[in-house]
């Protein structure tokens, strides 16, 4: 392996989680590619972090996001973690194919870790070969950056890399590596490794980093691991609740893919769905529907309850009293739940907060009857205050006085006395995106680079994601549900 001192490459790493949580990671080297080429480079995400682009994407920092250079500074590690996975407890995990480089500082001061995804064998690897393909890549590049772009917490991706060899899954495909950047990749599951190992000093240690890291306000707190706990209940909340208000399964949502930052991470088997209903699954291996579109709330909920546990020993002393208050913490989510998401999702019918609720929930209803569009659904309706009901009424199958009676009750409500009902149509418009990463034109995309090397398909789905909101007569196509021979039987799988 080159060694930094042949690159000129600096990155001004800070790699607190090394330092300071010893006993939950093991060292290790990413394998070099054999013939790296660039994919993507995200030059936005490089200037928000502070880094120098031109330099990353120049050919010595293709060595670097390739593996092949391992940067001053850098330190390498296989981050452990246990979890629980479609309800089992797997009480060692830990990255199989991922490593964290190291952490850096970003423009507003905030701590940023940056690692890899497709690196090879780590020692947690449990026999798989620790890569990936182009295909995964890519897809994480596209569904973070939308995901982004639609203000959602999320992990983003820095830059996607052809290794240059064929890696085997069902069939031969080309190999690729991703370099990931997130707020950090503590999971409920990490804390569940030392809990299930009765470890209290590191279990004590892991929520110290993370308070210092994301609570500091909470340090000094008599009762601060009950605090983080509520902490990370409130995000969780939040990021479930803007999850369901754009449609989003994110189709594997076990503990070890589930962030005490409140970051959505892991789009292995995610979607987005188009025809409203509550029981979407798409995920291949989730054969009985636990990661439901419907579902998720619930799973977050029970996922936290796993962190709750994990917590007890530094939550109280006596047993029976930090059960008591875990669980009065844990009581705490579906209210802030319910409030983010029908805060959310009034927006989007451009109601206040506090108009009546049954409008939305009789919407809801009416989307699911007639299997509407979920994103079109509440984007066309804007449109009918701008006396242009057309696409809206298209949507649904055929005439329905439900429908009719509705419409003239949110009416009635959506409009503020006064006010032009055309700016509630633009304040509907800035909530309600007209493009979300739909999932035929995602694996178009995808095929024409893994099966022709042919990235125009992505890099122009990707333009269109990050803009999301604003409509573009040149984009309608993209702003189209897949046809029923597209969209039946849908799957998606891990990646791994």
């Amino acid at each position: 392996m080159t060694t930094a001192a042949d690159t000129p490459i600096r990155i001004a790493f800070d790699n607190r989680y090394a330092r300071e949580l010893e006993g939950l990671y093991l060292p290790c080297q990413p394998t070099p590619s054999p013939a790296p080429q660039w994919l993507k480079f995200n030059h936005a995400l490089a200037d928000e972090l502070g880094l120098d682009g031109a330099a990353l994407s120049s050919d010595a920092g293709l060595a670097v996001l390739a593996g092949n250079v391992v940067p001053e500074g850098a330190q390498p590690i296989a981050q452990a973690y246990a979890g629980h996975q479609f309800g089992g407890f797997a009480p060692q995990l830990g990255d199989g194919r991922a490593l964290l480089l190291g952490e850096v500082l970003d423009r507003q001061g905030q701590r940023r870790d940056i690692a890899f995804k497709g690196s090879g064998r780590t020692p947690f690897s449990r026999g798989g070969d620790g890569k990936a393909a182009v295909g995964p890549v890519l897809r994480e590049y596209l569904v973070s950056e939308a995901m982004h772009a639609l203000g959602i917490p999320t992990t983003r991706t820095l830059a996607a890399v052809a290794t240059g060899e064929t890696i085997r899954r069902q069939r031969a495909l080309p190999g690729a590596v991703l370099t990931r950047v997130a707020a950090s990749h503590v999971r409920v599951g990490t804390f569940e490794f030392f809990a299930a190992r009765q470890d209290s000093t590191h279990l004590q240690r892991l929520a110290d980093h993370v308070i210092a890291r994301f609570d500091p306000h909470v340090r000094e707190h008599p009762d601060k691991y009950l605090e983080l706990l509520r902490a990370v209940v409130a995000r969780q909340a939040r990021l479930v609740a803007r999850w369901m208000a754009v449609g989003f399964v994110h189709g594997v949502m076990n503990t070890d893919n589930t962030t005490v930052s409140g970051e959505t991470i892991d789009y292995g088997p995610c979607a987005f769905m188009e025809a409203y209903d509550p029981a979407t699954v798409f995920s291949s291996i989730d054969h009985h529907g636990r990661y439901a579109y419907g579902n998720q709330p619930s799973i977050a909920h029970w996922n936290l309850a796993r962190l709750a546990e994990a917590l007890l020993p530094l939550i109280d002393t006596d047993s029976e009293r930090a059960v008591e208050r875990a669980t009065a913490a844990l009581d705490e989510f579906p209210a802030l739940y319910a409030s983010a998401w029908r805060s959310a999702m009034h927006a989007k019918l451009g109601l206040a907060p506090d108009a009546d609720p049954t409008l939305l929930d009789d919407y809801l209803q009416l989307l699911h009857g007639h299997r509407v569009d979920f994103t079109l659904g509440f984007r066309h309706l804007a449109d009918t205050l701008r006396g242009q009901p057309a696409d809206w009424q298209a949507l649904f199958t055929g005439p329905d006085p439900r429908l009719d009676a509705w419409w003239q009750r949110w009416h009635a409500q959506c409009q503020a006395p006064g006010q032009p009902p055309e700016d509630t149509a633009r304040r509907m418009d800035a909530c309600n995106p007209l493009y979300i990463p739909r999932n035929h034109q995602v694996e178009a995309a995808l095929d024409a680079a893994t099966d022709r090397g042919d990235l125009q398909p992505f890099e122009r789905l990707l333009a269109v994601l990050t803009r999301p909101y604003q409509a573009r007569a040149s984009d309608t196509a993209y702003a189209l549900p897949g046809t029923p021979e597209q969209s039946f039987g849908y799957q998606t799988f891990c990646g791994t």
